[in-house]
C-alpha cells in the first residue's frame, strides 16, 4: 500500500510540474469566477456592475429567483459545457503523455526494478491519470457549491455528485488512451486516436437520438392522423345524415321520422369517402405511418444494441443532470427540445415540446445499471487488454 501511495504521489508531482495542470486549474477558477460575477436583478442579468439585459423582459429576478438562476447556470454552463467538453479535452491533453513517457527508455526500467508487480504498477499509473481529473472536478464543484450557496441562497450538496460521474465519464476515454499510448508509445497518437474514438461515440449517440426521434415522430404522426380521421368521419357522417334527411323529406316522409331514421343510420367507409374525398388520402397516410413503425423500431433497437458494446459518454453525464434537475427543482417541461426538429417536419412549438418529452422519456427508460454497467464493462475489457500487454511486453 505504501508503494502504491508513493507511486500516486510521484505521478501527482509529475502532473503538477506541468504548466498545463495549472492552466486547467486557472481556467476552472475563471469559469467559476464568471459564474460568481453573474447576477440577476429586477432589471435583468448583471455581470459585476454592468447590466447585460433582460432578454426580452423575461430574464429578471421577478420571473427567475436567484437560486434558480444559479442552479440553471451550473447545470447548463458547468456540466454541459465546461466539465463535459472543455475540461475533459484539456484533461486528455494533460494526461495522454503519462503512459508513453512512463514506458520510454530509461524510465520504465527503474520502476520495474522495484518490488512491485507489473499489473499493480500499470494500474497505479492509470489511476494517477484519473487523479488529475478528480482534483480538477473537486475544486470546481466546491467553488460552485459556495457560489450557489452564497449568491443563490441555497446549499446543494448534490453538486458534488459531479466528481464521481465526471471521473467515470473520463475513465472511459482515458482507458482507451492508455491502451493506444501503451501500444504506440506515442503521446500524439494516443491523443488523436482517443479524440477520434470520442467523435465516434458522439456520432453513435447522435444516430441513436435521431432514430429514437424518428420513431417517436412517426408514432406522433400516426396518432395525429388517427384523430384527424375520427374527426373527418364524424363530419362525413353528419353530412350524410343531413343529405339522408333532405332526401326522405323530399320524398314526403315526415321530418321527425326522417331525423330518427338518420340518427340510426350507419355508413360504410366508401360512403364517407364520397362525402369527404380527403378521407381516402388520410387513411393512406395512416397506413404508411403504421407500416413504417416496425422499421423505425428495428433501427432504434439496432442502434441501442450497438451502443451496448461501447461507453455511453453522453448518457453518463446525463445521469448527473437527471439527479441534479430533480434535486434543484428545475422544471424542463417548457424548455426547447435538445434535438432540433428539421423545418420540413413543421411541428408546432407544443408538438416540439411533446416530442422532446417523449424522447427524454425513452432515454430515461434505460436504467442506470445499463448505462454504467455496459460502459464500465467496456473499460474493464480495454484495461484488461492493456494490462496484459504491459505485463507480457519485454521493455
Amino acid at each position: 500500500m505504501t508503494q502504491t501511495l508513493a507511486l500516486l504521489l510521484d505521478a501527482y508531482r509529475e502532473l503538477s510540474a506541468k504548466k498545463l495542470f495549472w492552466l486547467v486549474l486557472m481556467l476552472s477558477g475563471l469559469v467559476v469566477g464568471v459564474f460568481a460575477l453573474l447576477g440577476i436583478t429586477p432589471e435583468g442579468v448583471q455581470l459585476a456592475v454592468w447590466n447585460i439585459g433582460d432578454f426580452g423582459g423575461f430574464v429578471n429576478s421577478d420571473n427567475i429567483p436567484p437560486a434558480m438562476f444559479y442552479k440553471a447556470m451550473f447545470s447548463g454552463l458547468g456540466i454541459k459545457f465546461w466539465l463535459t467538453w472543455i475540461a475533459s479535452i484539456l484533461a486528455l491533453v494533460s494526461t495522454a503523455s503519462l503512459i508513453p513517457d512512463f514506458i520510454a527508455g530509461g524510465a520504465i526500467e527503474l520502476s520495474l526494478s522495484k518490488p512491485i508487480s507489473r499489473l499493480r504498477l500499470f494500474l497505479t499509473k492509470y489511476f494517477s491519470g484519473l487523479l488529475f481529473v478528480a482534483l480538477q472536478v473537486t475544486i470546481f464543484s466546491a467553488a460552485s457549491f459556495l457560489v450557489i450557496g452564497l449568491r443563490g441562497g441555497e446549499w446543494l450538496p448534490g453538486v458534488f455528485l459531479a466528481i464521481p460521474v465526471v471521473v467515470i465519464f473520463f475513465s472511459y476515454l482515458y482507458s482507451f488512451c492508455a491502451l493506444v499510448g501503451l501500444i504506440t508509445r506515442s503521446t500524439i497518437a494516443a491523443l488523436l486516436l482517443t479524440l477520434l474514438f470520442w467523435v465516434f461515440l458522439f456520432c453513435l449517440n447522435i444516430t441513436d437520438q435521431t432514430l429514437i426521434q424518428g420513431r417517436e415522430l412517426n408514432a406522433m404522426r400516426s396518432e395525429a392522423i388517427a384523430k384527424q380521421i375520427e374527426r373527418m368521419e364524424k363530419s362525413a357522417d353528419d353530412q350524410l345524415r343531413r343529405d339522408l334527411i333532405t332526401e326522405k323529406v323530399s320524398m314526403g316522409e315526415p321530418r321527425e321520422q326522417a331525423e330518427a331514421e338518420a340518427r340510426e343510420a350507419t355508413f360504410t367507409p366508401e360512403q364517407r369517402e364520397q362525402a369527404n374525398p380527403k378521407l381516402a388520402d388520410a387513411r393512406e397516410d395512416l397506413n404508411k405511418t403504421r407500416d413504417n413503425a416496425p422499421s423505425w423500431a428495428r433501427a432504434a433497437q439496432a442502434a441501442r444494441i450497438a451502443k451496448t458494446f461501447f461507453p455511453k459518454t453522453t448518457e453518463t453525464t446525463d445521469l448527473l443532470e437527471r439527479v441534479l434537475v430533480q434535486d434543484m427543482n428545475l422544471d424542463t417541461a417548457d424548455e426547447e427540445p435538445d434535438n432540433n426538429v428539421p423545418s420540413w417536419m413543421r411541428l408546432s412549438r407544443a408538438d416540439q415540446q411533446k416530442l422532446a418529452q417523449r424522447i427524454q422519456a425513452a432515454f430515461r427508460q434505460r436504467s442506470v445499471w445499463w448505462v454504467l454497467g455496459t460502459s464500465l464493462g467496456f473499460e474493464a475489457l480495454v484495461l484488461g487488454i492493456a494490462s496484459w500487454v504491459f505485463v507480457k511486453r519485454d521493455f
